[in-house]
């Protein structure tokens, strides 16, 4: 059986309509910062074990923002929500 995502807008669909897109909690340094802040920004990222919220977007469906809360060792998702309703500080990659 596929895993299924359930997008709030057009329902439970697999997770082959989706692309990840990254980590949803980055915030963007000022378009002025310093370039030690952009190379952070651009170049590390953590690995996170456990839950972590992800941008995803739903690529072969309503093609909206989304962004998914999952646990990155077992997979489980645990919500779906617009990325366009929510307030994480990031912004889509």
């Amino acid at each position: 059986m596929a895993s299924l995502i359930s997008c709030p807008h057009c329902g439970a669909r697999p997770k082959e309509e989706f692309s990840i897109r990254g980590d949803a909690r980055l915030i963007r340094p000022a378009p002025d910062a310093g370039s030690e802040a952009w190379f952070d920004y651009v170049y590390l990222r953590d690995n996170p074990r456990g839950r972590h919220s992800e941008y995803w977007h739903h690529s072969s469906g309503c093609r909206r923002w989304l962004i998914v809360e999952r646990d990155t060792v077992t997979h489980a998702v645990h919500g779906v929500r617009d990325a366009a309703l929510s307030k994480l500080g990031g912004e889509p990659a």
